[in-house]
């Protein structure tokens, strides 16, 4: 019997989080699902772990790692479910996760893509994200980033979805296409949402659709390898993704915003990864714009349209990002965790 809904997890190396995020689908109101695990060649044994605690899982165990774009990839195109929804290895479901999310695709039917409500694991009551918005810098932001709950009650649409927890009719992927590989992990989602934005589909943000998050676990907050995917990736969906005449608006906002990044990363000791993730950014240039020529000849929507979504308010939220992590212990107590 073919499933209502394909969940998809792409693990690399996190055996001691999968479990828990695997009782949350245990626990579901909603049944009709299945569940697809991607095992990106882990060391750590995850992959016996899920074929012996869970089963009931398909498992897919890859001998290398593809990246989060590339693991979502090969499930997605083995799925089997009306919808996909995917979800981090170190996300937990609430028991109503799926519940509400097809609720909510009953409601829209002119949505193709929904948000879940993600709050900060190690912090209760305090927001990871409230789907996706979009700055006039031209980078993509979490909406609602350790803010409360409360301030983010309503459904309503928005620019795009976090995967960590992201729910899709299985016909948008077949509109818009899969997950580009060639950002590896980071903003993958983001640069999927800027493209069905850009072919005029919906996202609606589902606020009782809730999924805790323990957000860095993978790559590890502010590591190297966090600093070059993040700082090349936003660079691969600015020149990629943005329509010429925004970007060109965008641009200075844009290099202020790099400024900002590269002093807060070097006095983090990343000066050298931003540097690379930038390097290596110009030297995709020629492959970016090939892709760009074909996304933006398929846009089926005004620039209005797009424009009327972009905030303008990017520079105090940038600021209050970063200040809050320049603060001495400002972010010790997630950073203890994920050590």
């Amino acid at each position: 019997m073919t499933p209502r809904i394909s969940v998809i997890i792409v693990n690399f190396n996190g055996r001691l989080l999968l479990g828990e995020a695997l009782e949350g689908l245990r626990h579901q109101s909603f049944r009709d699902f299945e569940i697809i695990i991607v095992d990106n060649g882990s060391s750590d044994g995850s992959a016996e772990f899920i074929a012996r605690e869970f089963p009931h899982a398909r498992l897919i165990a890859l001998d290398r790692n593809t990246g989060f774009a590339g693991g979502n990839n090969v499930a997605i195109s083995c799925a089997r479910g009306e919808f996909i929804a995917l979800l981090n290895s170190d996300a937990v479901p609430e028991p109503d996760w799926l519940n509400e999310l097809v609720a909510a695709a009953q409601r829209h039917p002119d949505a193709s893509f929904f948000a879940s409500q993600v709050e900060l694991f190690y912090e209760p009551g305090l927001l990871d994200s409230a789907g996706d918005g979009i700055s006039t810098a031209g980078t993509v932001f979490r909406r609602g980033h350790r803010r409360r709950p409360v301030n983010y009650a309503q459904e309503e649409y928005v620019f795009g979805a976090q995967a960590c927890a992201a729910f899709y009719r299985r016909s948008a992927f077949d509109q818009i296409g899969l997950f580009d590989e060639d950002f590896f992990c980071v903003y993958e989602d983001a640069d999927w949402s800027v493209r069905a934005q850009l072919a005029g589909l919906k996202c609606v943000y589902v606020p009782v659709a809730r999924v805790r998050h323990r957000g860095g676990s993978t790559l590890g907050r502010f590591s190297a390898a966090y600093v070059y995917y993040g700082q090349r990736n936003v660079e691969y969906l600015f020149l990629k993704d943005m329509p010429t005449t925004l970007l060109v608006r965008a641009f200075a906002a844009h290099l202020v915003y790099g400024f900002m990044a590269f002093v807060f990363f070097a006095s983090r000791g990343q000066g050298l990864a931003f540097l690379r993730a930038k390097r290596d950014a110009l030297g995709a240039l020629s492959s970016l714009l090939a892709k760009r020529r074909a996304i933006q000849a398929s846009r089926a929507v005004s620039l209005s349209v797009l424009q009327a979504q972009l905030h303008q308010d990017w520079l105090p939220r940038v600021l209050r990002e970063k200040i809050r992590h320049w603060w001495p212990f400002g972010d010790r107590r997630n950073n203890a965790r994920l050590r």
